[in-house]
């Protein structure tokens, strides 16, 4: 992790702005990162001339050769929630607001490259015209959703404090695993 900070070859995750700016814009210094569809939109946005060159593409998520399962990324899904204890003006307000973005897939996928889960998006013309929309669900096809833990979010949140530890201070791995398994733990036992 240390070599993908920003004191080291400067990659991490392409949510980073330095290792969007690398992949997007610094010519043949980093030939792969591993994104979201809605990536490509970033692209389009940020660095237009690159995004209509052509050289860029999306590729299937690897496998291993012979690997037992063909398993691609898992995912994770996005819902609407409309707060019970909330007023019935509030309640009614709410469901119409889900009930326009659910009505809007086709904007929603064009205007912030995310997916709504809806067979009659991914039937449409928009979708199978948007760019490498055929990659990504042809990798969600063969992925599994990710049931959260309870208290998952606290566990993304300590893994993110133990990888930029290491990527972003003088903490060692070691060091780090260590008080990982030890908040882990606690938090487990709470």
């Amino acid at each position: 992790m240390k070599e993908w900070d920003l004191n080291g070859k400067n990659l991490g995750s392409p949510t980073y702005q330095p290792a969007r700016n690398k992949f997007n814009r610094d010519n043949n210094t980093v030939t792969m990162c591993m994104l979201g569809l809605y990536q490509i939109d970033r692209i389009k946005a940020q660095n237009p001339d690159f995004y209509e060159s052509k050289e860029w593409m999306v590729v299937p998520f690897p496998v291993f050769e012979n690997a037992v399962n063909e398993v691609k990324c898992n995912y994770y899904g996005h819902y609407y929630m409309v707060n019970a204890e909330s007023s019935k003006e509030k309640q009614e307000y709410a469901w119409k607001f889900i009930n326009f973005m659910l009505s809007h897939s086709d904007e929603y996928l064009m205007n912030c490259g995310l997916i709504q889960p809806k067979k009659t998006l991914l039937e449409s013309e928009v979708f199978k015209n948007y760019p490498y929309a055929d990659v990504f669900l042809s990798d969600l096809e063969k992925s599994h959703s990710v049931p959260l833990h309870l208290k998952g979010p606290q566990f993304e949140q300590l893994i993110r404090e133990t990888i930029e530890s290491v990527m972003l201070t003088t903490t060692t791995p070691e060091q780090a695993l260590n008080v990982l398994k030890r908040k882990a733990n606690e938090l487990l036992q709470k």
